[in-house]
C-alpha cells in the first residue's frame, strides 16, 4: 500500500466516521419521536374503579 492510499483511507474515514454518527443518533430521535404503531381498542375514557380504602376502627 502507497503512502497516498494510506492518507485517501484516513480522509475517507473522517468524513465517514461522523456521517455514521449522525445517521444512528438521526434514526433514533426518528424511532422515539414517530406516532406509536400500536393498535390499542378504541375503548374511550375508563372511570377508575378502585377498592374504597379500608375503614378504620378507633
Amino acid at each position: 500500500m502507497s503512502t497516498t492510499t494510506k492518507i485517501g483511507q484516513i480522509l475517507q474515514a473522517i468524513v465517514e466516521v461522523p456521517q455514521q454518527v449522525i445517521r444512528y443518533i438521526s434514526t433514533g430521535a426518528a424511532r422515539a419521536f414517530t406516532p406509536s404503531n400500536d393498535n390499542y381498542p378504541a375503548t374511550g375514557v375508563q372511570p377508575y374503579e378502585g377498592d374504597p380504602p379500608e375503614q378504620k376502627h378507633f
